[in-house]
């Protein structure tokens, strides 16, 4: 399965993860529509496990959650307990075995296992998988994915037989290097656990007969359950028919990715008391107040850069005009694309409206610039319908860093602002003038206080020792006693 000619060059988060304990209800469904809510954090592959107490089934498939599921394959997902993902590839090849959750067995049952995240110290667990087990996982993994989830699980399940998977997670977390907001369960209990820094959301929802889990609050809002709290970075929960309880593996050192707050949540989240709208929203109006411009219109690039395009307008007073129409279909599929399809590019994802642009000066307000070719193609578009100026702004810094925490950002060497000045950058893409929002306004933005977040990819300070030479050299980029 390929992605139909979608030139977008935003990062990628990893993936979603949902969790129910709910005694009585359909979890099965309520997972589904939990990830459907989070299919904009992975569009590769959608899995779901469910428990009875006394067997897990999973049924998962490469493609988006209505093209996965459908009422014959969920009727069978019967039980009180369900852990669902999203996938996007970050780690392993886009294929059915990386699919997730992940299965494997434990010497107290069977474990399934949904994460989001991306771990930095795998080569060194596989050793330790190795050293216990006599798997060997390097290369082509031997569960037949070659994620870092597939390691997490089988290090899960090399635990001692008189040992519960509460206490061998409490012997693994500590072990896990990078980011990960796991979901899990086994034939009896579902476990939740982030780690230390909180790279990832992970949040704890109420039902009136049982908890969810999740990667963001929309997907609790769209299966009825009140926000309860976020789960601690450290923090292992384990909800099961005594009720829930939490446990601590590690020390909290909070570091949120901001870029969860740019682009990557739904508007409709909230994080660490923030919701992602008025966060954009206050974005654009900050982005008018530093790279001012005389215009006529101010238009989004839909749909991520649109509550910042508000802001813009509202601080501007620019008025806020569509100019652009979204193609709401194009995402996955299974039909390969032909060269033709290629050379129309932005064009099936993208529309401009002649009537609203011809003979316009135009604000384009976007949420970031990774590799320049959505702009690039965007600009040439909007050239072609009659703009008389385009001026690209940007609710972000440049993006100068890769992530290793969980977004699929290009290299270094591919990423357009490390090696091009603003105005090179502008040169590039062909606008007339290029403004990027400065990380001072981006994180005040937040509300959120600049050492409680990772701000990495525009900054290059790294929460934890990163050796880019070790990522050249195909190794895990944070050093093993890092």
């Amino acid at each position: 399965m390929t992605q139909v000619l979608d030139p977008d060059d935003k990062g990628q988060d990893e993936c979603g993860v949902f969790g129910v304990w709910a005694p009585g209800e359909d979890v099965a469904h309520l997972t589904y529509f939990g990830l459907y809510a989070l299919q904009h954090r992975g569009q590769e592959s959608a899995g779901i496990a469910t428990s009875n107490g006394e067997q897990i089934l999973v049924y998962k498939d490469m493609g988006l959650v209505s093209q996965v599921f459908n009422e014959d394959h969920l009727r069978p997902l019967t039980g009180h307990i369900a852990v669902g993902h999203v996938r996007y590839a970050t780690t392993g090849k886009s294929a059915w075995t990386n699919a997730q959750p992940t299965l494997g067995p434990t010497p107290f049952g069977t474990i399934a296992l949904g994460h989001n995240g991306n771990l930095v110290n795998t080569q060194a667990l596989m050793g330790l998988v190795r050293e216990k087990s006599g798997e060997d996982l390097t290369g082509e993994l031997g569960r037949g994915s070659s994620t870092d989830t597939a390691v997490m699980t089988a290090l899960l399940g090399c635990s001692d037989e008189d040992q519960s998977l509460e206490e061998a997670a409490m012997r693994v977390l500590p072990q896990l290097k990078g980011a990960f907001s796991l979901a899990f369960m086994d034939e009896h209990t579902l476990y939740a656990a982030r780690d230390p820094y909180g790279f990832r959301p992970l949040v704890l929802g109420r039902l009136s007969s049982g908890w969810v889990v999740a990667s963001e609050t929309a997907a609790l809002d769209i299966v009825g359950a009140s926000f309860i709290r976020e789960i601690e970075p450290g923090e292992l929960l384990i909800i099961d028919e005594s009720g829930m309880r939490s446990r601590r593996f590690a020390d909290a050192t909070p570091r949120g990715c901001i870029f969860e707050y740019v682009y990557l949540a739904r508007p409709d989240t909230t994080i660490a008391g923030r919701n992602v709208n008025a966060a954009r929203n206050e974005m654009g109006r900050v982005l008018a107040r530093e790279h001012p411009v005389e215009a006529d219109i101010v238009i989004a690039t839909p749909d991520s850069g649109t509550p910042a395009a508000i802001g813009y307008a509202q601080e501007s007073g620019i008025p806020y005009a569509q100019g652009l129409v979204k193609n709401a279909y194009v995402g996955r599929t299974f039909i390969q694309p032909t060269q033709t399809m290629r050379q129309l590019g932005i064009r099936l994802k993208l529309n401009p409206l002649r009537e609203v642009i011809a003979g316009k000066r135009i604000v384009v307000v976007d949420d970031s610039i990774v590799r320049g070719n959505t702009q690039r193609a965007l600009v040439r578009m909007l050239r072609e319908a009659g703009a008389a100026e385009i001026h690209i702004r940007i609710s972000s810094p440049p993006v100068v860093w890769p992530c290793y925490f969980g977004i699929d950002f290009a290299t270094r060497a591919e990423l357009i602002a490390s090696g091009l000045s603003i105005d090179q950058i502008r040169q590039s893409i062909g606008a007339d003038s290029l403004g990027f929002m400065s990380e001072e306004g981006m994180i005040a933005s937040t509300t959120r206080p600049e050492s409680t977040l990772c701000t990495a990819c525009f900054s290059g300070k790294y929460p934890m020792p990163v050796d880019h030479t070790r990522v050249a050299a195909g190794l895990d980029p944070a050093p093993e006693d890092s």
